[in-house]
């Protein structure tokens, strides 16, 4: 070093910054959750049952829950308030619970529908140690029973559900937290088939001595079909086959009775199995209709003493 020079000391102060990375933020996806009650008989006034499953998955910081809202919106349209599948005018009411017993509805967390509630679901999803995770729910879903006249038709209902809020979970309340997504459309359907049961009840002309004289009797058919279905009632000729409905024959052993069957109380138009000429016709609405049977015995020669019967089988076409 040159005599004279002056030490210049430069010291270097190396900072180290400590740059933090900020939270991982969570991320949540909902599938839709469609599903369909398929063909459906009103008729029985029962409660129709299925369900559907839709998924969440979310991820975040590991080992940390995710509170999930989730939501069932009433759809379009609603019946007077009601969750319906709908055609057009005409509804088919139905709803969705959150519990397989079917007591639990479930709801949104906006606006009160009036019957079928309000309030989601929560559920508190733990991410694991990769900071994801996911949970299927099962749907509980019911055509509501006791919806007899509903007319034999397609019906949907659809909504965009299901809907969801999420973040990390905290002391908050259900809805909560900072994220939110929906399902997408979700679509149910049903189908309420066409449809028709009959029952009877038997004609008893009660007894009698010698036959001299009409013998009148009454008796019932009971029809109940789907909702503006048109129908026939036919009468077959009994055991013995009779094309003539005012020729049926009850019988006992080999002796046998001649007896009518009639669509008035007067016993002018018998009733019988040809199609538009001897049958009854009506149109359903889904409740019973009760259709009289008048039974006739002509006057004629006694057989000899005994219970003398017959059956007729009731057809009923729609």
């Amino acid at each position: 070093m040159p005599p004279n020079a002056t030490l210049l000391l430069i010291s270097i102060a190396f900072i180290a910054l400590a740059v933090s990375s900020p939270a991982l933020a969570q991320s949540c996806s909902v599938t839709n959750a469609s599903g369909s009650y398929g063909s459906i008989n009103v008729l029985s006034g029962a409660a129709v049952d299925t369900t559907s499953t839709f998924t969440v998955t979310c991820s975040g910081k590991k080992n940390n829950t995710v509170r999930l809202c989730i939501e069932m919106s009433a759809g379009s349209p609603t019946d007077a308030g009601k969750r319906a599948l709908s055609n057009g005018a005409k509804f088919l009411d139905h709803e969705f619970y959150s519990d397989a017993s079917r007591t639990q509805v479930w709801g949104s967390w906006g606006a009160v529908v009036t019957a079928y509630g309000s309030g989601g679901v929560t559920y508190d999803l733990l991410l694991n140690s990769s900071g994801s995770a996911s949970h299927t729910f099962t749907l509980y879903a019911r055509v509501l029973a006791n919806q007899r006249t509903a007319a034999p038709l397609a019906y949907s209902w659809s909504a965009t559900s299901p809907g969801m809020k999420y973040g990390y979970l905290g002391s908050a309340v259900c809805p909560t937290g900072g994220g939110s997504t929906n399902g997408g459309s979700t679509v149910w359907t049903a189908t309420v088939a066409t449809n028709c049961a009959v029952s009877a009840t038997g004609i008893n002309f009660g007894s009698s001595g010698t036959i001299t004289s009409n013998v009148d009797a009454t008796g019932s058919v009971t029809v109940q079909c789907t909702n503006a279905t048109p129908y026939t009632v036919a009468l077959n000729g009994g055991n013995s086959g009779a094309s003539d409905p005012t020729k049926r024959k009850m019988s006992k052993a080999t002796e046998t009775i001649t007896y009518g069957l009639y669509r008035d109380t007067a016993r002018t138009q018998p009733w019988g199995s040809t199609s538009g000429t001897n049958t009854v016709g009506g149109t359903g609405t889904g409740s019973n209709q009760a259709l009289s049977v008048y039974g006739r015995v002509a006057s004629q020669n006694t057989p000899s003493p005994g219970t003398y019967t017959d059956s007729v089988v009731v057809t009923v076409t729609y």
